[in-house]
Protein backbone atom coordinates (compact mmCIF):
# COMPACT_ATOMS: atom_id res chain seq x y z
CA UNK A 1 0.00 0.00 0.00
CA UNK A 2 3.39 2.32 0.56
CA UNK A 3 4.38 1.79 -2.59
CA UNK A 4 0.73 2.84 -4.22
CA UNK A 5 0.84 6.24 -2.24
CA UNK A 6 4.24 6.77 -3.88
CA UNK A 7 3.99 6.11 -7.69
CA UNK A 8 1.47 4.45 -10.42
CA UNK A 9 3.36 1.28 -11.35
CA UNK A 10 5.13 -0.58 -8.46
CA UNK A 11 7.89 -3.14 -9.35
CA UNK A 12 9.21 -5.82 -7.03
CA UNK A 13 12.72 -7.33 -6.39
CA UNK A 14 12.79 -10.86 -5.29
CA UNK A 15 15.60 -13.00 -4.05
CA UNK A 16 14.02 -16.51 -6.07
CA UNK A 17 11.81 -16.80 -8.84
CA UNK A 18 10.20 -19.40 -7.00
CA UNK A 19 8.70 -16.34 -4.89
CA UNK A 20 6.86 -14.73 -7.90
CA UNK A 21 3.79 -16.48 -7.92
CA UNK A 22 3.32 -15.81 -4.45
CA UNK A 23 3.43 -12.13 -4.99
CA UNK A 24 1.30 -12.60 -8.09
CA UNK A 25 -1.47 -13.63 -5.74
CA UNK A 26 -0.88 -11.31 -2.93
CA UNK A 27 -1.36 -8.69 -5.52
CA UNK A 28 -4.37 -10.07 -7.15
CA UNK A 29 -5.77 -10.56 -3.70
CA UNK A 30 -4.99 -6.89 -3.04
CA UNK A 31 -6.79 -5.97 -6.43
CA UNK A 32 -3.80 -4.21 -7.76
CA UNK A 33 -2.38 -5.96 -10.78
CA UNK A 34 -3.61 -3.61 -12.60
CA UNK A 35 -0.77 -0.67 -11.29
CA UNK A 36 2.22 -4.17 -11.21
CA UNK A 37 4.87 -3.27 -13.56
CA UNK A 38 6.85 -6.61 -12.75
CA UNK A 39 8.60 -8.47 -10.65
CA UNK A 40 12.35 -9.68 -10.73
CA UNK A 41 14.90 -12.35 -9.18
CA UNK A 42 17.86 -11.86 -8.12
CA UNK A 43 18.82 -15.31 -7.93
CA UNK A 44 20.32 -15.00 -5.08
CA UNK A 45 19.59 -17.08 -1.56
CA UNK A 46 18.88 -15.23 1.63
CA UNK A 47 22.95 -15.81 3.13
CA UNK A 48 24.16 -14.23 -0.17
CA UNK A 49 22.57 -10.86 0.52
CA UNK A 50 25.01 -10.56 3.39
CA UNK A 51 27.34 -10.26 0.54
CA UNK A 52 26.99 -6.45 -0.23
CA UNK A 53 28.84 -6.36 -3.44
CA UNK A 54 27.05 -9.07 -4.83
CA UNK A 55 23.51 -8.33 -3.63
CA UNK A 56 23.44 -4.83 -4.21
CA UNK A 57 25.02 -4.86 -7.97
CA UNK A 58 22.29 -7.34 -8.78
CA UNK A 59 19.44 -5.27 -6.94
CA UNK A 60 20.45 -2.03 -8.64
CA UNK A 61 20.65 -3.95 -12.11
CA UNK A 62 17.03 -5.74 -10.97
CA UNK A 63 15.68 -2.12 -10.13
CA UNK A 64 17.19 -0.24 -13.64
CA UNK A 65 15.33 -3.25 -15.51
CA UNK A 66 11.99 -2.86 -13.77
CA UNK A 67 12.16 0.98 -14.11
CA UNK A 68 13.50 1.42 -17.75
CA UNK A 69 11.66 -1.85 -19.24
CA UNK A 70 9.14 -2.77 -17.11
CA UNK A 71 7.97 1.03 -16.35
CA UNK A 72 8.23 0.95 -12.88
CA UNK A 73 8.49 4.36 -11.19
CA UNK A 74 8.58 2.87 -7.85
CA UNK A 75 10.42 -0.20 -6.37
CA UNK A 76 9.31 -2.87 -3.46
CA UNK A 77 12.17 -5.04 -1.68
CA UNK A 78 10.62 -8.61 -1.49
CA UNK A 79 12.71 -9.90 1.50
CA UNK A 80 13.94 -8.27 4.76
CA UNK A 81 16.87 -8.80 4.61
CA UNK A 82 17.40 -6.32 1.99
CA UNK A 83 16.57 -3.79 4.26
CA UNK A 84 19.95 -2.44 4.62
CA UNK A 85 20.25 -1.36 0.71
CA UNK A 86 17.15 0.52 0.11
CA UNK A 87 18.70 3.95 0.46
CA UNK A 88 21.65 2.78 -2.06
CA UNK A 89 19.22 1.15 -4.24
CA UNK A 90 17.31 4.53 -4.28
CA UNK A 91 19.54 6.02 -5.10
CA UNK A 92 20.96 4.32 -7.85
CA UNK A 93 17.77 3.89 -9.56
CA UNK A 94 16.47 7.33 -8.73
CA UNK A 95 12.85 5.27 -7.54
CA UNK A 96 11.70 5.51 -4.19
CA UNK A 97 11.94 2.06 -2.77
CA UNK A 98 9.94 0.63 -0.15
CA UNK A 99 11.24 -2.26 2.12
CA UNK A 100 7.95 -3.67 3.39
CA UNK A 101 8.94 -4.53 7.14
CA UNK A 102 9.90 -0.92 7.78
CA UNK A 103 6.63 0.30 5.90
CA UNK A 104 4.74 -2.17 7.80
CA UNK A 105 6.02 -0.73 11.36
CA UNK A 106 6.17 3.10 10.07
CA UNK A 107 2.07 2.94 9.28
CA UNK A 108 2.08 0.93 12.65
CA UNK A 109 3.34 3.76 14.41
CA UNK A 110 1.54 6.60 12.34
CA UNK A 111 -1.80 4.91 13.57
CA UNK A 112 -0.51 4.82 16.97
CA UNK A 113 0.54 8.51 17.16
CA UNK A 114 -3.08 9.12 15.77
CA UNK A 115 -5.00 7.31 18.01
CA UNK A 116 -6.41 5.03 15.45
CA UNK A 117 -8.03 1.73 15.89
CA UNK A 118 -10.02 -0.88 14.16
CA UNK A 119 -11.84 -1.29 17.50
CA UNK A 120 -14.96 0.84 16.79
CA UNK A 121 -16.41 0.94 20.54
CA UNK A 122 -12.54 2.30 21.40
CA UNK A 123 -13.23 4.93 18.90
CA UNK A 124 -16.68 5.75 19.17
CA UNK A 125 -15.99 5.76 22.71
CA UNK A 126 -13.16 8.18 22.73
CA UNK A 127 -15.11 10.77 20.90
Amino acid sequence: MTALTLGQRFGVIAILQSSIPRHLRAFGAMGVLDRFAGDRALGLGVADLADADKSLDAMIAAGKRLRDEDGANVLIMGCAGMASYRAPLQDATGLPVVEPSQAAVSMALGQIILDLSHNIQRSAHAR
